[in-house]
């Protein structure tokens, strides 16, 4: 779950910014500020992954609270002036958003942020294997969809989104490929190329630097991911 907050001084962007993200099912608000200046003491003593921060601010602007913070969470800035979108990149802000600012896009920004509880699910080893049973929920819209994991055939990057390809069918996520590499079961899912993971169990032949799922379809195996996969799961 992404623990975040929200800086910003006027009510009709916060409540857009509060629907936004109650839109979200990785996603947890934790507070809303008026001022940076009381956001910088909440952050001494609360944990926090993200901050959707206004440049225009009373008291302190946006840019000078960037430039004061330390330890720094993931930042998404919120403003209606492009002119400040060169000089927030020399802070390493995930992305710039400009007003007024449409869902899709918002989805967009957030899907560059790390997921923290994946991360720390990814360094820790797991003591059982996965039920071959498990299922995702992907959120489509304001639907939550139901996938069973043995069901993928295969996950396509597709510039800031993944598309999963079940039997027939296609379904766009907000995720990256790393986030489901992270995710699926280890030892049934392999990152055959940059753009591809495939589910292991669903190859029907290997021939050259092309996996099959049938006799029409496939995907390619990148050269930089071909030595690995054929000693994991050729040999």
């Amino acid at each position: 779950m992404i623990r975040c907050i929200i800086i910003e001084d006027q009510p009709p962007a916060q409540r857009v910014l509060q629907k936004y993200v109650g839109e979200m099912n990785n996603m947890e608000l934790r507070a809303t500020f008026a001022d940076a200046l009381k956001a910088m003491d909440y952050l001494k003593t609360e944990p926090i992954d993200l901050i959707f921060l206004d440049i225009h601010l009373p008291k302190i602007s946006g840019m000078d609270f960037l430039k004061a913070l330390h330890d720094k969470p993931h930042v998404i800035l919120t403003t209606a002036f492009s002119e400040y979108a060169l000089e927030s990149y020399e802070y390493q802000v995930l992305d710039y958003l400009l007003k007024p600012f449409s869902f899709e896009r918002f989805v967009k920004a957030v899907s560059k942020v790390p997921a923290p509880s994946v991360l720390k699910q990814a360094l820790v080893p797991e003591t059982k294997p996965r039920s071959a049973t498990e299922v995702l929920f992907i959120k489509s819209g304001y639907d939550h969809l139901r996938i069973a994991v043995e069901d993928i055939f295969y996950i396509q990057s597709e510039a800031d989104y993944t598309e999963i390809f079940t039997s027939g069918k296609k379904h766009l996520t907000s995720h990256s490929l790393k986030h489901w590499l992270q995710t699926l079961p280890t030892g049934k899912f392999a990152q055959v190329h940059k753009s591809y993971i495939v589910n292991t169990q669903h190859i029907v032949k290997v021939s050259g630097n092309r996996i099959f799922f049938d006799q029409e379809n496939f995907i390619p195996i990148g050269r930089a991911y071909r030595e690995d996969f054929v000693e994991r799961y050729l040999k």
